[in-house]
């Protein structure tokens, strides 16, 4: 692996991480839209169509019914949300590289890349999840035709009147099944494939804006591959009446495939792909951007 040429600083990786963020949501919100909505529709009764036959289909049907506003609703709650959960996720990134470093100058295995990608994955779940379950409940409220929530926060302020904080942060395990060895597996690709696309010689952080882009857009698939499943249950738990699933995310996956077999769990396998790579690639590409900036402002943060 080639050498860091800078120390790791994990406060200018929160402050990049959280423009990154904002560049994920502008690019990926409409196909995580189409994403949540073939996850959590109904299952389709005896003879009859599904709402949706696909993600073509799904992003369709809602451009013609609810115009380019309704691939973007519900966005104000993961901008609000995806912004400062990104800066944490890349601080908690550089920090866990840092604890695993002796000397300034020591390069991380690829293992120890991993377990602090993890470590990010614990950071983010706190502010993840609030955000995810009002996103979920905007976005399906569209499709069902019943109008609850007004926008985020009256949906935020429901939740609590409903159920208290326990409303908002339903879900918790699952993000956290979700999460965790997602972004390990996120963050050791990105640095993996930094490392074969840098020319012998020349240092990873010289490599040009093309290969930036293709290595964020491959670890936003691996990181969506580990991650699809629990993802599934997390987004059919949340958007639950409330006492549907007593016993959590077991219940929900018991159900899953006793009506819909093992194959459910990879609802929606189509949208997130296509929008993982295109939504990552921006991320990361952001992130880079960014973090040239603060070493160019201030190279001593």
């Amino acid at each position: 692996m080639a050498d860091e040429v800078k120390p790791i600083s994990p406060l200018k990786n929160l402050l990049a991480g959280g423009f990154g963020g904002m560049c994920l949501v502008f690019v990926g919100h409409p196909l995580d839209t189409v994403k949540v909505r073939l996850q959590t529709q109904p299952p389709s009764l005896p003879g009859q169509p599904p709402m949706y036959s696909g993600t073509f289909d799904c992003f369709r049907k809602t451009l013609m019914r609810e115009g380019i506003r309704g691939l973007y609703r519900g966005m104000a709650a993961p901008i609000v949300g995806v912004t400062p959960m990104f800066a944490v996720c890349f601080f908690g990134f550089g920090l866990g590289k840092k604890l695993q470093q002796k000397h300034p100058e020591d390069v991380l295995s690829y293992p120890q890349i991993f377990a602090a990608g993890m470590l990010s994955g614990v950071f983010t779940t706190g502010i993840m999840t609030p955000g995810e379950r009002i996103k979920c409940l905007l976005q399906i409220q569209a499709s069902s035709g019943e109008t609850k929530y007004t926008g985020p926060l009256d949906c935020a302020k429901k939740l609590y009147k409903e159920a208290g904080v326990r409303g908002i942060y339903k879900g918790t395990v699952l993000t956290l099944m979700r999460d965790v060895p997602a972004s390990g597996m996120y963050f050791m690709t990105y640095e993996w494939l930094k490392n074969i696309f840098t020319p012998e010689g020349k240092s990873v952080n010289e490599l040009s804006v093309p290969r930036i882009l293709v290595a964020g857009g491959f670890a936003g698939i691996f990181n969506w591959a580990v991650a699809i499943p629990p993802d599934v249950l997390k987004s059919r738990f949340q958007t639950a009446p409330p006492g549907k699933y007593p016993n959590g995310f077991k219940d929900v996956l018991r159900e899953l495939i006793r009506d819909e077999g093992i194959t459910s769990l990879y609802k929606g396998f189509n949208a997130v792909m296509i929008r993982a790579f295109p939504a990552n690639a921006a991320c990361f590409l952001g992130f880079e951007v960014a973090m040239k900036f603060l070493n160019w402002a201030v190279p001593n943060l």
